[in-house]
């Protein structure tokens, strides 16, 4: 219990250069999680990220046999993902049993894949739950080369893609092209999602892209202030959950997803408190128009 607690070693870990560059990462990955995660949210695909990160789960295993950059091959899986969900989840009444049929298939290839893999147990974990030592210079580079990427686009069509998103019919009648949209937003979160996968992990990487947006969307409606509200919610749960994992040497992505998940207790216990007051202020406006209704009418 007192490692899990102890400051002097983290402090001691911190100055190390790989807890640096996964330090780097996570912020990066914070960013680009929760710039997408409240589209995310508001169009309804949190399972879709999750059947992405089956797939960059199976292309990161086929990298690690093949004896690859781990990260180009989970960016290959989850770009694949993103492209089937496109093009075979076109319809919406479709696209939670297309999201299953690939997340089953990905995660059934991927383990065979692993099962392959001759080489040590902690790498075929690390892509499950995350490994910060197995992040090199090389891919700080790439991640921060394909965030840059996934933001920039973002900027280009975050406003048709806002559009689409709060009202799709209304979109669709002012031309906005939904069609080309949905495939090309679900591309940018399998990049996002492939930039996840060494740091928390294929299996837990919703920890970052959903909750901390699904935080922020409890305490306020409005567009802007939830995007920033997530980026800052994503930060802390990714950077964070590194720090705290240092001392006991325990996977990140369970100080990852712990402190996602008390934010967003938090941020429900905001909303709950919000909404009691404004049921209390409502009835205290009642009562005192209808004692003096009375009056009035005399």
């Amino acid at each position: 219990m007192n490692r899990l607690f102890d400051f002097d070693l983290t402090l001691e870990l911190l100055g190390f250069d790989f807890v640096q560059t996964a330090l780097l990462a996570a912020a990066v990955l914070g960013l680009v999680a929760g710039t997408l995660g409240p589209l995310i949210v508001m169009r309804r695909m949190s399972f879709a990220v999750h059947g992405t990160a089956e797939l960059a789960f199976t292309g990161a295993a086929a990298a690690l046999l093949l004896g690859i950059g781990v990260s180009y091959g989970a960016l290959a899986g989850a770009v694949i993902a993103a492209l089937l969900l496109g093009l075979l989840g076109g319809r919406e009444s479709d696209r939670d049993s297309v999201i299953g049929v690939i997340l089953a298939f990905g995660l059934g290839l991927g383990v065979l894949l692993l099962w392959y893999y001759p080489g040590r147990a902690s790498n075929k974990f690390g892509i499950l739950v995350g490994q910060i030592v197995a992040i090199e210079p090389t891919d700080l580079t790439t991640l921060v080369i394909a965030a840059g990427v996934v933001l920039a686009v973002l900027a280009i069509i975050y406003r048709p893609l806002l559009f689409s998103s709060v009202d799709p019919v209304v979109a669709a009648a002012r031309g906005v092209p939904g069609r080309l949209l949905a495939p090309l937003f679900a591309v940018l979160i399998g990049v996002a999602t492939a930039l996840g996968v060494q740091i928390v992990g294929a299996l837990l990487v919703v920890a970052l892209m959903v909750t901390p947006a699904a935080a922020a969307a409890r305490v306020t409606a409005s567009p802007l202030r939830a995007t920033i509200l997530s980026v800052i919610f994503a930060e802390l749960a990714a950077l964070g959950g590194i720090v705290l994992s240092l001392a006991p040497g325990a996977p990140v992505s369970f100080f990852v997803t712990a402190v996602s998940f008390t934010i967003y207790l938090v941020c429900r216990v905001v909303e709950w408190w919000r909404n009691r007051a404004a049921r209390v202020s409502t009835n205290d406006a009642d009562d005192g128009g209808a004692r003096r209704e009375p009056v009035g009418a005399a």
